[in-house]
């Protein structure tokens, strides 16, 4: 099977341009690719904040209780920015665009730097996440996360080279089945709370006097359970995504989403903390719930099943996010110009992939064990969190639109306490933090240095008016040989059609061969002058350059060009190419970045 079939056969046949509008968003289409990230942190939200406070007993439990209360805070003000957001600049780009116009350029950099390695981090984490669910149910599989890992990755990677209407068909129905299978659970265990089916004794009462507890334990416990808010900004990064109108399909969306996830996130709060859960670490909280309400019978793998392709298929809001934030980027000149490119099914190939390799790498380098990823994750959306809600205080300050008073309200709130965590953030979990001090300046130096290299590009390209351009006066055409064959005449024949002077060029790595050379040289092509070296150390290219060297210094004297003709034959079979020392193309190699030497191939195909 050759590659093209392959190819046809995983991504499906390509599509052309003008049908880049079916490639579109609803909005249900639209929440189960873009929202997965943030409703699969319902998940491990709740776990997190058990975590911190386990460390200092079960009694502490009940303070989950008002800490969820604090993020659903922090949830409804970020919802309200990011729909203002969405508004004040519906061709997508969220917190990299408004940082980089109303900041400026750096604070934009780092905004966008920080989303490129979060939607790294979602892919890995999530996927992760999702193979823990799955092994939970299954220990036996424990020993294969890693490779189960990175074949989920590879799986969705290949679903998202499909298209974004197509992932999102495959993906709404896991997405929406999850969101009923916790709404289920949640309900059931509500009842059975309702009705006395739990006893009221597996849990501390609230207000509990806890020994050891403090302020610094309690932040950090709050910034663990901010986890749960990653990925709501997804949405803001994708509004092209949607059909029209894109706004205003997109804010309804983002406040959907909003409502689920509070609702979610609320629900499995309280159930944990009512059922006394505690962390355990071959075992999920949703699991535990899970078992707790319903017992291990059809509902528990249900709601396992479902919590597993969730957290897995959350990688996809990555997917659709990161492709499309690489564009801004690239279109401003600050990433490779590849990443605007799109693939045969219209999506963003490159980005894809890209996305897809790097999460690989992540979960390899971790062994599958990404919690340690989580507070890097929050840092990585709570720094873009902070200068986007700050951007937009500034544009409300310099444009005072109609009703800017409450807007710059609902944007100053954001700000202050997204500011707030992410100070928590870095003072209670430092240790694993510290590295985004280190990673996001190099990323902004990368950034700097790719749109250098662009400008100064433009600017040697650009035409400029009344410029002009010195006539060269002639050519001379060098062309390396190694013998005397139809390789070679094809390319002499050739390198006479160009040149004004033509000089074959022989290195001998033994006396006599070059002596027999030019004897048998002159009798074959004695119209064109052959120029023979003796290289003691078998070197092929050091001759070769020196007289290369010598040729370019006496043609720029006489206003000359320089053409290397390299003679190179194409065997019928590309397996065949290994049989044959391919000196043409380390030639090409190395005079490919020679100033000004032109260089051309002359093929010769074998026929059999």
């Amino acid at each position: 099977m050759n590659y093209s079939v392959l190819k046809r056969l995983l991504i499906g046949k390509p599509l052309k341009t003008k049908e880049l509008g079916d490639q579109k968003l609803s909005k249900l289409k639209a929440l189960a690719i873009l929202s997965s990230d943030a409703l699969s942190s319902v998940a491990y939200g709740t776990e997190q904040i058990l975590i911190v406070l386990a460390t200092v007993g079960v009694l502490a439990y009940w303070y989950s209780i008002p800490i969820a209360i604090g993020v659903l805070v922090l949830l409804t003000a970020l919802i309200l920015s990011y729909r203002q957001i969405i508004y004040a600049y519906p061709q997508g780009g969220g917190a990299y665009i408004v940082s980089k116009t109303n900041l400026g350029e750096n604070p934009g950099l780092i905004a966008g730097g920080s989303l490129l390695v979060d939607y790294i981090l979602t892919v890995a984490v999530s996927v992760s996440a999702g193979t823990d669910a799955l092994t939970s149910a299954f220990p036996t599989l424990h020993h294969y996360n890693v490779v189960i890992a990175c074949l989920l990755v590879i799986f969705i990677t290949v679903l998202n080279l499909r298209g974004v209407t197509e992932s999102a068909s495959v993906l709404a129905y896991p997405v929406y089945l999850f969101v009923i299978a916790l709404i289920l659970l949640i309900a059931v265990g509500l009842f059975k709370i309702a009705t006395g089916q739990v006893s009221p004794e597996l849990h501390p009462s609230l207000g509990t006097v806890v020994p050891g507890i403090s302020l610094f334990l309690l932040l950090k416990a709050f910034s663990s359970g901010c986890s749960a808010l990653t990925g709501v900004e997804a949405i803001s990064n994708a509004v092209p995504n949607f059909k029209e109108p894109g706004a205003k399909n997109a804010v309804h969306t983002l406040m959907l989403m909003g409502g689920i996830l509070a609702v979610l996130f609320s629900g499995i709060t309280f159930l944990a903390y009512w059922l006394g859960i505690s962390p355990k670490a071959d075992e999920t909280v949703v699991s535990q719930i899970a078992s707790s309400v319903f017992g291990r019978n059809g509902f528990y793998y249900f709601i396992q099943g479902t919590t597993a392709l969730i957290l897995v298929l959350a990688a996809n809001t990555g997917f659709s996010a990161f492709p499309l934030l690489a564009v801004n980027l690239s279109s401003d000149k600050y990433m490779p110009r590849m990443f605007q490119i799109r693939g045969d099914r219209l999506g963003y190939s490159n980005g894809i992939v890209t996305l897809g390799i790097a999460s690989i790498v992540l979960i390899v380098a971790f062994k599958g064990a990404t919690e340690q990823l989580i507070p890097l994750y929050a840092v990585g959306v709570f720094i873009p969190f902070t200068l986007s809600q700050t951007g937009m205080i500034v544009k409300w300050l310099r444009e005072k639109p109609a009703g800017w008073q409450g807007k710059l309200t609902i944007n100053l709130i954001g700000a202050l306490i997204t500011l707030t965590v992410l100070i928590i953030l870095f003072t209670t979990k430092f240790s694993q933090v510290w590295s985004v001090l280190i990673f996001l300046p190099v990323i902004v130096y990368i950034f700097h240095r790719i749109h250098t290299h662009y400008e100064a590009v433009g600017e040697q390209l650009r035409i400029k008016q009344g410029e002009k351009i010195g006539k060269l006066e002639g050519s001379v055409v060098i062309v390396p040989v190694a013998g005397m064959t139809k390789v070679v005449e094809n390319s002499l024949n050739y390198a006479r059609t160009i040149g004004d002077t033509v000089i074959a060029v022989h290195v001998a790595f033994d006396r006599e061969s070059e002596k027999r050379m030019e004897e048998k040289w002159e009798k074959w092509q004695p119209d064109i002058r052959i120029v023979t070296f003796h290289s003691q150390y078998r070197s092929l290219v050091r001759p070769l350059f020196r007289f290369i060297d010598m040729a370019e210094e006496k043609a720029r004297e006489n206003n000359m060009a320089i053409t290397v003709v390299i003679p190179q034959f194409i065997t019928k079979k590309s397996w065949q190419n290994i049989l044959h020392n391919q000196s043409s193309l380390l030639l090409k190699a190395h005079l490919l970045y020679r100033k000004n030497v032109i260089v051309t191939t002359v093929p010769y195909r074998f026929k059999k």
